[in-house]
């Protein structure tokens, strides 16, 4: 998995043809390590898309154009545009991101 460390970065990965997940996350969520414990076997499942994450700290600017209120939020890209969106809430279990992930 990708680390976005650039906005140059993150502009590439989203404007991939395939699917991108991207993981807007931040060091002191505790969903977002509760998250760490299960997505590393969720990204095997799912190799046939492209996975990054990006601290929504270090990107303010990047969570205020996708709307990302909550973290981990994971969204979905396909050729720069945002095609879905799983808000933090939902974002606690494996079973609930493989279902949204199932979905796309």
């Amino acid at each position: 998995m990708k680390n976005i460390n650039t906005e140059q970065e993150y502009r590439e990965q989203i404007n991939q043809e395939g699917l991108t997940v991207g993981i807007f996350t931040t060091t002191w969520c505790p969903d977002c390590k509760r998250l760490d414990m299960f997505i590393d076997e969720i990204t095997q499942e799912h190799q046939d898309k492209q996975w990054f994450t990006i601290d929504r700290d270090e990107f303010p600017e990047i969570s205020e154009e996708q709307t990302v209120m909550g973290i981990p939020s994971l969204l979905v890209f396909k050729n720069g545009e945002k095609v879905a969106h799983l808000h933090s809430a939902n974002a606690k279990t494996p079973e609930a991101v493989n279902e949204f992930l199932n979905d796309l």
